[in-house]
């Protein structure tokens, strides 16, 4: 294979997002003065060019969305300061050089799979990586790609890049994918070579394509004229009256579109999930602009600042203390200056004196790891940077963002302004359902604090908080992918939710809830009937469950989407209650704590059969036999052993709750089935006769110091089924059960001072932040602000 460039062409080989590929790429156009530049980048951009170099604040990215009956696809193409693929650009049109990309479309098959088109092939040549890693001990590729190029020298950096990427390349077969992106690419190389006329040709490419595009330029001969290549290579190739390869279009019925949007640091950042490029771009923008070794110094500066922010101690000595131990490092590890690594580690070794439960996030590749230690996490955020990119007002937007501030406008609705909603209103109910699509979109703005929920009673008000977020234009030009109009998009998307869900009977409750919030009969209709097709097929309580209450909650309230009663509603409501009797029936596991899931299903069938069941002539006798079998099964849980013993209560079929609670007395057990007999008959314990809060307050009473302890999870968690009213309720009988003539409230209300208590909740809500910062929580809202 050869490794020298073909006769006319230059081809570099680059990493994306590399200082050093970008100096140069830079030193090579005005080395060369090209006749052409041609760059790895989406051909079908080209007559565009003069849009993406109009003057935005990077870093910015090309959205490319597609969508056709079989598939969807939406992938973007970033650029920052220091991305070989913009200096290329730019320095090219500085030069007078002629600038093209040539790689296939975004939306073509052959990019299918990258979500980035600048994604590293490191997958692809992960073996001969580790190898290089393992001679010249370095943990990782970013690590390895530093040591060997960032913070060496400039001299001879073409051909130890080249060295590198044939070395590479060398152990790794190109995937049809690839081979069909070069293949094209090469099209374009000898096409521009065949137009030069002798002069040069420079190609910017990412080092994985270079062996193969010196192949493939290498063996075609050169024309000598300014017409379209003649090798064999070409046979069947499409050349348009310029003699250019053809731009591939999409298919009849597909929809396809790119947009410029603004981009960030953070989605740049490898250590946030980004599927390419080096992580830490702000420290890489700081070698770009000042050199590796005032980026050292400013690395130490930032990470200090951030941590004194956030009133961590940083002494000067520790600053002078990370410095030293960073240049000696350095020295040890062979930098001229030291490298981000050396930084770092310099770093931890002055400022963290705790021991480390999880290995540094840059001895890897990925997302931060629950539990990083704070000042690591706060030293990753300093390299990340909060840069965000800014479009030129010149800049085409697609239909979507007009159409947003067009519908914002006619409602009234401003994004600085939080939003109460009378849903019985026209007007309001109109206001509702526009910022119901808006969240199904993902555009930010305002989140929904308070409104109707899923198998609640009928709620007629909705608040609205305003979110303000720096990113809000990208997500509205990324959400233009679904269409031109919100009602446009936002039917677009619910439709592909549906097909894509499948028979997830959970996810497809949450959409139909979405798609009567947004006001969309149809789709609330094609959701319904997917739901109806699933039912029988779950197999999991607490999805069926979520289903039924969905549908139940419509059924019995939705007079605004004008469902209330519905056929196909009622349809669902039977053939869901039947097939959660079962499910429940066959859960066997004696000593399975309680799960709120599975009770809140059997909550749904409760009020089915109550609410439903006597319009739809739904027996409840049935129901009631299952219930009397799970109560007595003792290989049952006790949670829903106690929620069937409930089920029957509430529904009026009698039964001893008093006695049954004494079976299920001991410590270990009488938490979980006291949830279950709550989350069903609340009303019933509050409202009903004493004994069996007598039976339980005796039990509780006779227990020792540590059974107590054991039980008491289980017991909160049991009566935190009841609000408060009903909890002072319970207060009180506790308290005529023993004579005592004080307030019930006496015994909810703490016995502490309340600027303790709000100085306590105050510290609650910061701990929740930090922890929700540092992904140590295990769950949390719906990231679409989804009611629930």
């Amino acid at each position: 294979m050869p490794t020298s460039d073909p006769a006319g062409v230059t081809v570099l080989g680059v990493r994306h997002h590399s200082p050093a590929c970008a100096r140069l790429v830079a030193a090579t156009i005005a080395a060369l003065r090209p006749a052409y530049v041609l760059v790895e980048g989406p051909v079908d951009l080209n007559d565009r060019l003069d849009e993406l170099l109009l003057g935005h604040e990077l870093p910015i990215a090309v959205f490319t969305a597609y969508r056709d009956s079989g598939r969807r696809h939406a992938s973007w193409s970033p650029f920052c300061g220091y991305s070989p693929e913009w200096v290329a650009l730019t320095e090219g049109r500085a030069a007078g050089a002629e600038v093209r990309f040539i790689d296939l479309p975004a939306w073509h098959p052959a990019l299918a799979r990258r979500a980035n088109r600048y994604a590293d092939a490191d997958q692809r040549y992960a073996d001969a990586v580790a190898r290089l890693c393992a001679t010249l001990a370095v943990d990782n590729v970013d690590a390895l790609w530093d040591h060997l190029f960032e913070i060496g020298p400039d001299d001879g950096l073409a051909e130890r890049l080249a060295a590198y990427f044939d070395l590479l390349r060398g152990e790794s077969a190109a995937g049809e994918d690839d081979a069909a992106r070069e293949a094209y690419m090469a099209r374009w190389v000898r096409a521009a070579r065949s137009r030069a006329g002798g002069r040069p040709v420079l190609v910017v490419t990412g080092g994985f394509h270079r062996p193969a595009l010196v192949r493939l330029v290498d063996a075609a001969p050169t024309t000598d004229g300014a017409g379209p290549p003649t090798d064999a290579d070409d046979a069947g190739a499409v050349i348009d009256d310029a003699g250019w390869p053809e731009v591939p279009a999409p298919g009849a019925g597909a929809v396809a579109g790119s947009y410029l949007v603004p981009y960030s640091f953070k989605r740049l950042d490898a250590f946030d999930g980004y599927q390419s490029g080096m992580p830490s771009p702000a420290y890489y923008q700081r070698v770009w602009e000042d050199g590796p070794e005032r980026a050292a110094d400013a690395l130490v500066e930032t990470v200090a600042t951030r941590l004194r922010a956030r009133r961590q101690p940083v002494s000067t000595a520790d600053l002078i203390a990370a410095r030293t131990m960073a240049g000696g490092l350095a020295r040890l590890r062979g930098h001229a200056h030291p490298a981000r690594v050396d930084v770092l580690d310099g770093l931890v070794s002055a400022l963290v004196s705790d021991a480390l439960d999880q290995p540094l996030p840059w001895t890897a590749r990925g997302r931060l790891a629950a539990g990083t230690h704070p000042a690591v996490v706060e030293m990753v955020a300093a390299l990340s940077g909060e840069r965000s990119g800014r479009l030129h007002p010149d800049t085409p937007l697609p239909p979507l963002v007009r159409d947003v501030e067009a519908e914002l406008r006619r409602h009234g609705v401003d994004l600085s302004d939080d939003v109460d909603l009378d849903l019985t209103d026209p007007a309001d109910l109109d206001r509702s359902r526009l910022l119901h699509r808006l969240r199904l979109l993902g555009v930010p703005g305002h989140v929904r604090e308070r409104g109707p929920r899923v198998g609640a009673d009928a709620v007629l008000t909705e608040h609205w908080s305003a979110r303000p977020a720096p990113d809000r234009l990208a997500e509205v030009i990324e959400a233009g992918g679904y269409g031109p109009t919100v009602l446009d998009a936002v039917t677009a998307l619910v439709e592909e939710r549906i097909t894509l869900v499948g028979g997830d009977v959970d996810a497809l409750a949450t959409l139909l809830f979405d798609t009567a919030l947004c006001g969309l009969r149809a789709h609330s209709a094609r959701a319904l009937a997917a739901i109806a097709d699933a039912v029988g097929a779950v197999t999991e309580l607490r999805e069926l469950g979520r289903a039924l209450a969905v549908a139940l909650g419509l059924w019995r309230h939705d007079r605004l989407l004008g469902s209330a009663g519905a056929a196909p509603l009622a349809a669902v409501i039977t053939a869901a209650v039947d097939r959660a009797l079962w499910l429940a029936e066959g859960v066997h596991a004696a000593t399975a704590p309680a799960e709120p899931g599975r009770l809140a299903a059997l909550v749904a069938v409760r009020d089915a059969l109550r609410y439903a069941g006597p319009t739809l002539g739904k027996d409840a006798a049935p129901a009631l036999a299952v219930a009397a079998r799970i109560a007595a099964d003792p290989s049952a849980p006790p949670d829903l052993r106690g929620a069937a013993l409930g089920l029957r209560w509430s529904l009026g079929a009698g039964g001893d709750p008093a006695r049954a609670v004494r079976a299920v007395a001991a410590p270990t057990v009488l938490g979980d089935w006291l949830a279950g007999l709550f989350a069903l008959a609340r009303e019933e314990v509050v409202d009903g006769d004493r004994a069996l809060l007598a039976v339980v307050d005796g039990l509780l009473a006779a227990m020792s110091p540590h059974d107590f302890l054991v039980a008491l999870p289980a017991l909160r968690q049991a009566f935190g089924w009841f609000p408060p009213r009903e909890r002072e309720a319970i207060a009180r009988h506790v308290l005529d059960l023993r004579g005592a003539a004080a307030s019930a409230r006496t015994l909810l209300r703490l016995d502490a001072d309340p600027l303790l208590v709000a100085r306590a909740r105050a510290l609650d809500a910061r701990v929740d932040a930090l922890l929700a910062r540092e992904g140590l929580l295990s769950a949390g809202p719906d990231p679409k602000g989804a009611p629930r």
